[in-house]
């Protein structure tokens, strides 16, 4: 199945707090978006790795993606060596997409710049021909390079290169963000009451949510907006493109 746009997250979770608004909007506008998740985020402090995978499938369908997969590398330990970099070349080719969205260049979790290098260096030579991969029943894959790179902003308040008026789909991001009951301030979620807490967990981090996109959005003069930034200059044909 090829997707105009494949989100990468380390973490089941990145993809719904940094760029679940983006996604939504894309969708709506008629194109196919797929996730992937590198881990299973076994490391976090609070839920495990099987509520994590649940949740993701929740959030997934409340997005209308249209597949999500999990690659189950090592949560705070993947190493970047060819074998993650040839899964994640695999998963590229299968589905042809051609814009990815990956996570942020650095981040206060050492796991999000780490897999931005990692995803990164995949798109790049998931277009090298003498790299083969095969899909599962044995056909050689067509090489893919995506079109553009585009990494989201995550925890820290990094100055975007872009930014994609969110504000129509603010409330829908909350609640898609909201699948995963045992991460984020879910009011109803008494299951995870007596669980540790952990920096997305409080009732101020959809707060944080909120405000992050006002932010962003503010200075391109949209209510709410989600950061972005581009390792290489994007172009564009129409300056008009930039309003």
């Amino acid at each position: 199945m090829k997707v105009d746009i494949l989100a990468i997250g380390v973490h089941p979770d990145d993809i719904e707090l940094s760029c679940s608004g983006t996604l939504l909007r894309h969708i709506a506008q008629g194109q196919t978006v797929g996730l992937l998740d590198l881990t299973q985020g076994e490391l976090g402090t609070r839920g495990s790795a099987a509520i994590r995978l649940e949740e993701a499938g929740n959030a997934a369908r409340l997005m209308g993606a249209a597949f999500r997969k999990n690659l189950g590398m090592a949560d705070g330990f993947f190493a970047y060596n060819r074998e993650n970099i040839i899964r994640i070349i695999e998963v590229i080719r299968e589905h042809q997409p051609e814009i990815v969205l990956a996570n942020a260049l650095s981040d206060r979790h050492p796991d999000h710049g780490r897999s931005a290098k990692l995803i990164a260096d995949a798109c790049f030579y998931s277009g090298l021909v003498k790299i083969p991969t095969t899909g599962k029943d044995g056909t050689l894959h067509e090489r893919w390079r995506p079109r553009a790179l585009y990494h989201y902003i995550q925890d820290r308040n990094l100055k975007p290169d872009f930014v994609v008026d969110i504000t129509p789909y603010m409330d829908k991001k909350i609640e898609v963000a909201q699948a995963f009951r045992s991460q984020v301030f879910v009011p109803d979620a008494k299951e995870y009451k007596e669980e540790l807490n952990s920096p997305i967990s409080g009732e101020d981090f959809i707060e944080f949510l909120r405000a992050k996109a006002r932010s962003y959005g503010r200075d391109a003069g949209f209510e709410y907006a989600e950061g972005f930034n581009v390792a290489r200059t994007p172009g564009i044909n129409n300056l008009f493109s930039l309003l």
